[in-house]
């Protein structure tokens, strides 16, 4: 599986979703067929988030550390790979440097 490098025939939300104090910013990209995704940067540091729906995270640029709610796993991932978080649950992810770019999928 490739990550895209572009999305045509979407609709961009141009109001940023910002998280602890800027550490985290997305952008919510909206596809024909009603599906969305977001396209988000993580700074340095360590943070945890919920989720509703199922979501996959697919890692562009940079890397993280990911450890998934109810797992002791942490396990890296860099440019090109992904993991899938299940719906009603969550994850930690650290980034130690650089900036992590992510493309977040939410699955049905």
């Amino acid at each position: 599986m490739s990550i895209p490098a572009e999305f045509p025939g979407v609709t961009a939300v141009t109001k940023a979703n910002v998280y602890f104090d800027g550490k985290v910013v997305s952008h919510t990209i909206l596809f024909p067929d009603g599906s969305k995704k977001t396209l988000g940067l993580i700074y340095p540091g360590d943070f945890h988030f919920g989720t509703a729906k199922a979501e996959r995270m697919e890692i562009v640029a940079g890397d993280c550390v990911v450890k998934l709610d109810g797992s002791d796993t942490r396990t890296t991932y860099t440019a090109g790979q992904h993991f899938d978080v299940a719906a009603n649950s969550g994850f930690d992810i650290s980034v130690s440097g650089g900036i992590c770019e992510y493309i977040c999928s939410f699955l049905d």
